[in-house]
């Protein structure tokens, strides 16, 4: 799989999550509010995320999103959080390899793509089966070190 844009391999750093099994709607708010942030703003996001103490603003999928104090409509994806908590880990982790200032990193780009979904079968009644897919979502997230 290739990263989504081309970067400038001596002040960047990247890591990509492949078929992690999300929801892709979870996903594609939670990579879009944590764009830009610096890289441990996002983490302290992400970890009170986790612990349900701050919303992730929903701006795209809001149908019967319940509103929040300070955010709007919004939820708390915790488990599209930890996936994505643990992708900007490795994400650091490439960027301290590379000798990058870990302070001064940003979430250059945070993308959530679809994957293939996963089919299998769930049974029902009269000895028919029905079809049913598993969706699984590619993340890729790019720090970048600035001045």
């Amino acid at each position: 799989m290739k990263y989504v844009m081309e970067t400038d391999k001596k002040k960047t750093a990247r890591a990509m999550s492949i078929n992690t099994p999300i929801s892709p709607r979870d996903a594609l708010e939670v990579v879009r509010t944590i764009k830009g942030m610096k890289l441990q703003n996002a983490k302290e996001y992400l970890d009170n995320v986790i612990h349900k103490k701050s919303a992730v603003p929903y701006r795209k999928f809001t149908d019967s999103v319940s509103h929040r104090r300070g955010t709007g409509p919004g939820r708390y994806p915790v488990k599209a959080a930890k996936y994505i908590l643990e992708t900007l880990d490795n994400a650091e982790n490439n960027a301290e390899f590379k000798q990058l200032d870990s302070d001064k990193l940003v979430i250059k780009n945070a993308v959530a793509q679809l994957a293939p979904p996963i089919k299998y079968y769930t049974y029902k009644a009269f000895g028919s089966s029905g079809k049913f897919y598993r969706e699984r979502v590619h993340i890729q997230i790019i720090l970048e070190e600035i001045e």
